[in-house]
């Protein structure tokens, strides 16, 4: 082992063993950043003054919404990582396209599967899309702050090798120290991200539909971008174009989205239902 380098504390994957049941981390990450995600997306639209009014979705049409929003996730995520990330593969093994508990799950699916979501059930109960998709990324960094945390006790998803002090050696990553970039892209894409969206809705982001959203789009995919520089690449990719990852490549476009609806955020009057209410 190099010298200061860190060996991994090994962990194991499986939580909770019930019997022939066995719950792993990753499963309580998506489980605990859906319950977590919900009860703030709750205490949220309970407070007027973040509207400036009554919330444009009422806390019943936010109960019914998470069973559309995880589904959205779940197969968003698994579709993306077949097309994005190995469709050689799952064109020659399509039944494990299934088999969810081997792994295998990409966000920028994931949040495809969530705009689906967002766009079906705002247009069938009558809501603001930008309105709910707001709510939806304020609390999404919840959940990739514990998906990440996930990918490090799973030794997955480690970073490039490295001399930093910190560097650690994964089990399955070589003998070499590695950037432990699971850790890094939790801080940049969950816990930074998480209060600087906190910090605008203090400061009245939620009465301009589609700021929280569009901030949320662009700075992801800095955070992401940032974080992939220090991440091993998928070894049936490794580097693109340039020397982009596909996690970097797929962040570009996101990047143009956000700063479309920051701006068109900033310029649309505000609707009725997001102006300040009388005596606040």
């Amino acid at each position: 082992m190099p010298f200061l380098a860190i060996a991994f504390p090994v962990f194991d994957p499986v939580a909770i063993q019930l019997g022939p049941i066995a719950i792993r981390w990753y499963a309580l990450a998506y489980i605990g950043g859906i319950v977590l995600g919900w009860i703030y997306a709750r205490s949220l639209i309970k407070k007027e003054r973040l509207w400036g009014g009554p919330a444009p979705i009422s806390l019943p049409q936010l109960d019914d919404f998470i069973l559309w929003v995880t589904l959205g996730i779940i197969v968003g995520g698994r579709t993306g990582y077949v097309l994005f990330y190995n469709p050689a593969f799952f064109a020659q093994h399509p039944a494990e396209i299934f088999q969810l508990w081997n792994g295998g799950m990409s966000f920028h699916g994931g949040f495809l599967g969530c705009v689906a979501a967002v766009m079906w059930f705002a247009r069938r109960n009558n809501v603001s899309i930008l309105s709910l998709g707001d709510i939806t990324t304020a609390v999404g960094p919840i959940g990739l702050f514990l998906g990440r945390l996930a990918n490090f006790i799973n030794s997955e998803l480690w970073g490039r090798t490295t001399d930093v002090a910190w560097g650690i050696v994964f089990p399955n990553g070589g003998p070499l120290p590695r950037h432990p970039s699971q850790l890094y892209e939790a801080a940049l894409e969950g816990v930074l991200l998480f209060a600087v969206l906190a910090v605008m809705i203090r400061m009245g982001a939620l009465k301009r539909p589609g700021l929280i959203l569009g901030s949320f789009i662009l700075i992801y995919a800095l955070a992401r971008i940032t974080g992939e520089l220090f991440r091993e690449p998928d070894p049936q990719l490794g580097f693109l174009w340039r020397g982009l990852t596909m996690g970097m490549l797929l962040s570009i476009p996101m990047i143009i989205a956000g700063l479309i609806l920051i701006v068109r955020a900033w310029r649309k009057t505000p609707s009725p239902q997001s102006r300040p209410a009388q005596g606040n």
